[in-house]
C-alpha cells in the first residue's frame, strides 16, 4: 500500500472550511494525481468551540498548533490563518521539523518572506503560495515557472476585489464611495473595517510578491508605494469618463533603468486608464493580472480574486505540487532573488498626472499655469477648460514624468495666487504616454 501522504492545517475559517471539504471530495481524484493518497491528520484551530462550513472530524481538531507542526511526522503543512504571528513561528517551526509548507499568507510573505524562503532551503522544503495573491487566478506559478526564460518587463494589476467593487459602482451607477462601500459590506466583499482594501494594504502587499517573482529581487511590503480609494470623488470618476477612461486601484510593476543599472518600482495608487484596456473591462469583485515580457508579449490572467472556494483552489493546487515533490523526494523551484536589482521610491518612478486646478477666470492664467510646468520639467499633453463665473476650472494631463517633479508641480500650483485650488490629482496609466 502507498504511504500517504501526511497534512496538518493551521486554521479552519472560510479559507481553511473549503480546504478540508476539497480534500474530503475530491480525495479519489486527488490520489490519482499525487499518486498517493493525502490524509489529513490535525487541523489547528484557536477556539475548539465555534461552528464551521466543513464538517471536521473532532479527534482532528486542536489548538496546540505548535505541538502539531513539530510533531515530525508530518509531510505538509498547509497555513491558512493569515497574519504576522503565530503564522511565521508556526511556518519556521514546520519548516524545522521536515515538513514542506503551503500557504495563502500575502502580508507575512510580503513583510518578511525571505527568512521564509532562507529556511525552506536550510530544510531542503518547499514552500508554495499561490493563494496569496488574486486568489483562484495562477499568476504566481506561471510568473515563476512558465515565464521562467523570459524577461517579464511590467506587471499591472487589479488585486483587490473590494476596491474593484467601489470603483465599478462609482464608474456604473454613479455611486459616492461611502455608498458604494456599505453595499460591498452589505453583500460580504468588504470588511467591517474595511481600510486594509480601501487604503491599499491589501493590494501593496500582493504588489510586492508579485515584483519579487517578475524581477528575481526581493521587494518587500514597506518598498510598495501606497495610495488608497478613500480620496476618489464622484468628480474624479466623472472626469475620467469625459476622456474616455476608467478609474481603477493598479497594483502596477515595472523593471526599468535606474542610475546604477536595472531597477524595480512597486507601486499601488488609484489610476485612470483607457477603456479600451483589457483591465478597463474588470468588473464587480473580479481581479485580473496583466503582463508585459519580452518573447511572451502580453499576457492577461483574470478570475474571482477572493473568496474562501477560489482560494482553496489554489492552496489545493500547490498542495498537490507539494505532495508530489514530497512522494519523489524532489523539491521545486525556491527563491529566485539573483537579480538584486535597485528598487525606486516613488519620485523616482516616471508617472503622468491628471490634475484638476480652480482658478481666476481672466487672460494670462493658462500660460502662468503652463510655465509653472515647464518650470519642473513636465510636457503637458492636453488641456480643458470649463468657465464658472468668476472662475474657471483647467484640467490638465501631463506627459511622463518623474512622479518627484509632477509633485513639485502640483505644490507650486498651489502657491501661485491665480489659482484657487488643485481640487483633484490621478495618476493616468495607458495610452498617450
Amino acid at each position: 500500500m502507498t504511504t500517504p501522504i501526511r497534512v496538518a492545517l493551521l486554521g479552519c475559517g472560510s479559507v481553511g472550511s473549503q480546504v478540508v471539504r476539497l480534500l474530503r471530495e475530491q480525495a479519489g481524484d486527488l490520489t490519482a494525481r499525487i499518486g498517493a493518497p493525502i490524509e489529513l491528520v490535525g487541523v489547528a484551530v484557536r477556539r475548539l468551540e465555534l461552528e464551521r462550513d466543513a464538517d471536521v472530524p473532532g479527534e482532528l481538531l486542536t489548538t496546540d498548533a505548535v505541538g502539531l507542526v513539530s510533531s515530525g511526522d508530518i509531510d505538509v503543512v498547509v497555513e491558512v490563518i493569515g497574519g504576522i504571528e503565530p503564522s511565521r513561528t508556526l511556518i519556521l517551526t514546520a519548516l524545522e521539523h521536515g515538513a514542506s509548507v503551503v500557504t495563502a499568507n500575502k502580508a507575512l510573505l510580503a513583510e518578511d518572506g525571505s527568512t521564509l524562503f532562507v529556511a525552506a532551503e536550510k530544510a531542503d522544503r518547499d514552500i508554495y503560495y499561490e493563494a496569496a495573491v488574486a486568489g483562484a487566478i495562477p499568476i504566481l506559478r506561471p510568473l515563476r515557472e512558465s515565464l521562467a526564460g523570459d524577461k517579464v518587463r511590467r506587471v499591472l494589476g487589479i488585486v483587490n476585489g473590494t476596491t474593484n467593487f467601489i470603483l465599478d459602482k462609482m464608474d456604473t451607477v454613479g455611486t459616492g464611495f461611502t455608498e458604494a462601500l456599505e453595499e460591498a459590506q452589505a453583500l460580504g466583499y468588504a470588511e467591517a473595517d474595511p481600510t486594509a482594501d480601501v487604503e491599499g494594504f491589501d493590494a501593496a502587499a500582493k504588489a510586492a510578491i508579485l515584483a519579487s517573482l517578475a524581477f528575481h529581487t526581493r521587494v518587500t511590503a514597506a518598498d510598495v508605494y501606497r495610495e488608497g480609494i478613500s480620496e476618489v470623488t464622484a468628480s474624479d470618476v466623472a472626469s475620467a469618463r469625459d476622456m474616455g477612461r476608467v478609474v481603477k486601484l493598479l497594483a502596477i510593476c515595472e523593471l526599468t533603468e535606474g542610475a546604477n543599472g536595472p531597477a524595480v518600482s512597486a507601486r499601488v495608487h488609484p489610476a485612470m486608464i483607457t477603456r479600451s484596456h483589457p483591465l478597463a473591462s474588470v468588473r464587480e469583485a473580479y481581479n485580473a493580472v496583466f503582463v508585459e515580457s519580452d518573447a511572451a508579449g502580453q499576457l492577461m490572467f483574470y478570475g474571482p480574486g477572493a473568496g474562501g472556494a477560489p482560494t482553496a483552489s489554489a492552496v489545493l493546487g500547490d498542495l498537490v505540487t507539494v505532495a508530489r515533490n514530497r512522494r519523489n523526494d524532489v523539491r521545486g523551484a525556491g527563491e529566485s532573488a539573483y537579480a538584486q536589482c535597485e528598487v525606486l521610491s516613488m519620485g523616482e518612478t516616471e508617472t503622468r498626472y491628471h490634475v484638476a486646478i480652480d482658478v481666476e477666470d481672466r487672460a494670462g492664467v493658462l500660460a502662468q499655469v503652463a510655465q509653472t510646468f515647464a518650470e519642473h520639467n513636465v510636457s503637458i499633453q492636453t488641456v480643458r477648460q470649463e468657465g464658472r463665473g468668476d472662475e474657471a476650472q483647467l484640467v490638465v494631463v501631463s506627459h511622463r514624468a518623474m512622479d518627484a517633479d509632477l509633485s513639485a508641480t502640483v505644490e507650486s500650483l498651489r502657491k501661485m495666487d491665480n489659482v484657487h485650488d488643485v481640487s483633484s490629482i490621478m495618476r493616468v496609466e495607458g495610452e498617450g504616454e
